[in-house]
């Protein structure tokens, strides 16, 4: 029975949805995290009858066909990139962008990825680098004899030097953005990967048209909103049980016919 097909074809697509808001929610307290939400879309429909055609020659052609679809399937998993919500950390190398923009890193195999998470750290060398030890792009070098960092909206760089009156410049931070930034390749870690669908990166720097400000001592948490992955997730059990209840009532009506054959 076709019936059994379709619904498992809807039974697989709740369960991918469900796996997708299992990450969503398990990644509530993850720094710069973006949810994602799957999306689906029909398959191919088997015409039982076509429409537009006449039944007998000289007759008017039938307004309504019979087309049977035959099930779902999954179409995308979309990266929701909606501005997280900000919160006071006291860290000095802790940086949220308020807007627009990714911050740039350079990963293990110099290539530049993009991420959200400003939980920024010093290296051995004073360099700016992320939790895994990745480098800031562009390179910001934080003296040994700093008592102070100062970061401002523009992505200004200054080191409060001791002995000096007047803090030193000592970088500028850029922020990259992406025509798509849906199509942007999610890799962990926080980071993500420039990809034909996203677009080329086109780089500035904070506070500037279309970039957001840079915020010192704050971090941007996930946006994921608990309680619409709550109902979401209700949702997907609803459905996925439905479509159990289609394959248990079709398999009633084969054993029926069984039974009437024997």
């Amino acid at each position: 029975m076709r019936a059994l097909a379709v619904a498992a074809t809807g039974m697989s697509a709740q369960q991918l949805n469900l796996e997708v808001i299992a990450n969503n929610i398990a990644n509530l307290n993850t720094t710069g995290f973006k949810g994602a939400r799957a999306e689906f879309t029909d398959l191919l429909y088997q015409a039982e009858r076509l429409q537009g055609v006449p039944n007998q020659a000289g007759q008017e052609a039938i307004p309504e066909g019979a087309m049977l679809g035959l099930g779902v399937r999954a179409a995308a998993i979309r990266n929701l990139h909606r501005q997280g919500s900000l919160g006071n950390t006291a860290n000095q190398l802790d940086l949220a962008i308020n807007g627009r923009g990714y911050f740039q890193i350079t990963n293990p195999n110099g290539e530049i990825n993009y991420t959200r998470a400003g939980s920024f750290n010093k290296n051995a060398a004073g360099q700016l680098v992320t939790l895994e030890g990745y480098t800031v792009d562009p390179a910001v070098l934080i003296p040994q004899n700093a008592v102070d960092v100062v970061i401002n909206q523009s992505g200004q760089v200054f080191a409060k030097i001791e002995g000096q009156v007047q803090p030193q410049n000592i970088g500028q931070l850029t922020l990259a953005n992406f025509a798509n930034e849906a199509g942007l390749e999610p890799l962990g870690n926080g980071l993500y990967r420039e990809t034909p669908a996203s677009g080329q990166p086109v780089v500035g720097n904070p506070g500037d048209v279309s970039y957001g400000k840079i915020q010192q001592g704050y971090l941007e948490g996930s946006n994921v909103d608990p309680v619409k992955e709550i109902t979401s997730l209700i949702t997907a059990q609803r459905a996925f049980e439905m479509n159990s209840k289609v394959i248990q009532a079709s398999d009633e009506m084969a054993a029926t016919i069984s039974k009437g054959i024997r």
